[in-house]
């Protein structure tokens, strides 16, 4: 129990909530700007994150103070030398990707179907590379897609490595249904799942997200043993059914050879 007393603890949670809403509207401020893909104005922002004018004012001009913003031209702003500097320092440390998307390419040619990288951004799963297969099958999701970790293989995955009373509690927050009403969406089962599917390395999605679709998923664990990446094979489910030990296998070497790349040992 919060032994303060209520009119002590006002001034503090007042303070706590401003900042976070200073930080919160700053972010929605870059979230915005990297997606649009070139300048906006104070008011173009103001509008597309439902803030005060006087608000997105402010805060552009103390972003632009600290280089996280520029004014390449009158009135507009634009993502600022600070930004880029934190992006360099970033794609540094993207020594994954990059080995994965080479490792993608060769899967795709390998199997002839649609080939994703996947990686987790909070409750979400996130496309991050994509290598289209061969034929007419296409996927409704492509780069950038981003879907609950309860719909696909890849997202169970993502969280398979966490301990089973965490894994428990967030699909208990974030597990709703898909589309097709055919994703789990009991937070138990979820759980038990995500686990064995990352302790066996392979996790298999029939139809959940999309209809007749299949999803064949491994992970890519970094040093501590931690799934930062998938790698999954997306084909129709019919051909997944009839061929489902050879694109496992397949998908699960990939993951291997990422792996060794990076020079993680095999567990």
């Amino acid at each position: 129990m919060n032994e303060l007393s209520p009119i002590a603890d006002k001034p503090a949670a007042a303070a706590r909530r401003s900042r976070t809403s200073g930080i919160d509207r700053s972010l929605q401020i870059l979230d915005f700007l990297s997606a649009r893909g070139r300048p906006a104005s104070a008011y173009e922002i103001a509008k597309a994150i439902a803030a005060p004018l006087s608000t997105v004012y402010t805060l552009v001009d103390e972003l632009s103070e600290r280089g996280m913003l520029s004014r390449p031209q009158d009135r507009l702003v634009w993502l600022g030398p600070r930004v880029m500097r934190y992006g360099l320092a970033y794609e540094s440390r993207m020594d994954t990707l990059a080995e994965a998307k080479h490792e993608m390419a060769r899967l795709s040619r390998l199997v002839g179907e649609t080939v994703q990288i996947c990686y987790r951004d909070e409750d979400l799963m996130v496309v991050a590379a994509m290598n289209d297969g061969e034929g007419h099958f296409r996927v409704s999701s492509d780069v950038g897609t981003r879907v609950p970790l309860n719909w696909t293989a890849s997202g169970r995955l993502l969280v398979g490595h966490l301990p089973d009373r965490e894994r428990l509690e967030m699909f208990r927050s974030i597990a709703r249904p898909s589309p097709t009403g055919l994703a789990e969406t009991d937070p138990a089962l979820l759980a038990e799942q995500a686990g064995a599917d990352f302790r066996n390395r392979l996790a298999v999605q029939m139809g959940a997200s999309d209809f007749a679709v299949a999803c064949i998923a491994a992970p890519i664990r970094n040093q501590a043993g931690e799934c930062t990446m998938t790698i999954s094979i997306v084909l129709a489910e019919q051909k997944a059914r009839a061929n489902l030990k050879r694109y496992g296998d397949a998908v699960r070497a990939a993951a291997d050879a990422i792996e060794r790349a990076l020079g993680v040992e095999a567990a």
